[in-house]
Parts: structure tokens; sequence; C-alpha cells
């Protein structure tokens, strides 16, 4: 089978924060909090951020995706040791703040195989998308860094009101002239982009970027990767791509 379309993940996969997430929210709460212990914040965004996704998933609420982060954003700090009180008074100053850094290259950069690889598949005439777990601020980083021109569509989860692993997120980027078996999902969580992905019928790929590139990635300490097919860097997916189109012939 030939593959037409490559889609793709967002965040550590495409993109990826300029400083890691911690240091970055560490350096917006310093004048309001003062100086939180880096590991305990570290270790707080990702609790709030599991119990969060968990609760309200592809961003539900009434106050949207800023609404959403207000609540990442709280729990962080006070799992960190914040004041309460504190955190409650500046929220009004912080929230925006990280909202606007997150929304473009102030927060996020390309991985240095991203536009490489999108601009390779374009010359092989394979069309290539995103579709992500991410607010619509995503869309705004995307354009920032100057790759959105190479993705269609761009399916982010709080526009579409679904989010991967559900299948219906996948099959929002083909149409009847492009079937699944013809696509591959390339993303680094084993759960969301690799399962979710063959469950809709795709061909998938899990990245596993070496270190420090692959810090960021969404790793469970008890995943098994048995069977699960890896790449190491972008371009082992037109490596892939490739042999595909050399076995179809």
């Amino acid at each position: 089978m030939i593959i037409r379309l490559v889609t793709f993940d967002a965040l550590h996969t495409l993109v990826t924060p300029r400083l890691p997430i911690y240091v970055q929210y560490s350096q917006t709460f310093a004048p309001y909090l003062g100086v939180l212990e880096p590991e305990r914040l570290k270790q707080s965004f990702k609790v709030a951020l599991t119990q969060v996704q968990k609760a309200k998933p592809a961003y539900q609420g009434d106050s949207g995706a800023e609404g959403w982060w207000s609540e990442v954003i709280k729990r962080t700090a006070i799992g960190a040791g914040a004041n309460p009180q504190a955190v409650d008074s500046s929220l009004p100053q912080i929230v925006p703040s990280l909202m606007e850094r997150f929304s473009s290259r102030q927060g996020y950069k390309l991985f240095h195989d991203s536009l490489p690889v999108l601009r390779r598949l374009h010359q092989m005439n394979i069309r290539t998308a995103l579709i992500s777990n991410t607010d619509t601020r995503m869309l705004s980083v995307l354009k920032d860094l100057e790759i959105a021109p190479y993705l269609d569509p761009i399916l982010l989860s709080e526009e579409v009101g679904t989010e991967k692993p559900d299948i219906n997120i996948f099959r929002l980027a083909f149409s009847k002239q492009l079937i699944p078996k013809q696509g591959i999902h390339v993303g680094d969580e084993l759960e969301s982009d690799y399962h979710g992905a063959r469950a809709a019928g795709m061909h998938a790929l899990l990245l596993r970027r070496n270190r420090p590139e692959g810090d960021g990635e969404r790793k469970e300490e008890d995943e098994n990767l048995q069977g699960v097919q890896v790449v190491n860097d972008l371009w082992g997916v037109i490596k892939w791509v490739e042999q595909q189109t050399t076995v179809s012939r």
C-alpha cells in the first residue's frame, strides 16, 4: 500500500518547549510567588496536568481553554509549595502571561528535523497533517514557527471536541479519496498516538528521540513496546515511507 498521508502529533513531535515547561512556569511565577523548588514544580505540573486532563478532556468547561489552564496553573503552583492566597490573588496576572507565552515561538521551537522532513514529504507528493490534543493556540504556534502551510488539515482537540486516542479525531483527516490504511500517524504517546491510530485503521510510528531531545516525551513507566514500530527521529518516518513504496512496486 502506497502511503499518501502522514499525520503528526504536535508537542514533542514537531515542536518542543523552548525551555522546559516547569522552567518557563518558574520564570512567570517568580515575581508574584517567589522562587519555587524546580523539582517540586516539575512534578506538580505533571500531576496537575494529568488530573485536569482526566476531569475535563478536550478542554471542556464553561470557561474554555483559559479556564482549563488556569486550573492547571493554580494546582501546579500550590502543589509546588506556593502560598494558596498568593496564588489566588496573582492568577489574573499569571494566567494571561503564560497563555500568551505558549501561543508563539516565545514558548516553543521546532525540532531540527521538523521542517526538513515536512518539505521532503511534500517533495514526495505525500500530504502532511496535524492531529493534536491541544487547544487552539497551537495554530498560532505553528504559524509563528512557519510550518502551518505544510499541514492540512490541522486537527486540534479543543476545536473538534474529541481527542486522541478516540478514532474519530484520526478519521477526520481522511476523505472518500483517501482511506486510513493509506496514512501513517507519528507521535510520542504510546496510547494516544500509536494505539489510537492503529485502532483507526492507520499505520503508526512511535517517536522516541534520543536524550536530551526526548526528555519531554510522554512515557509511561510500565509501557510495553513489544511489537511497536519505533523511530528515533523524523527522518525515520521518511525511511519507513520509502520502504513501503518499494514494497508496493
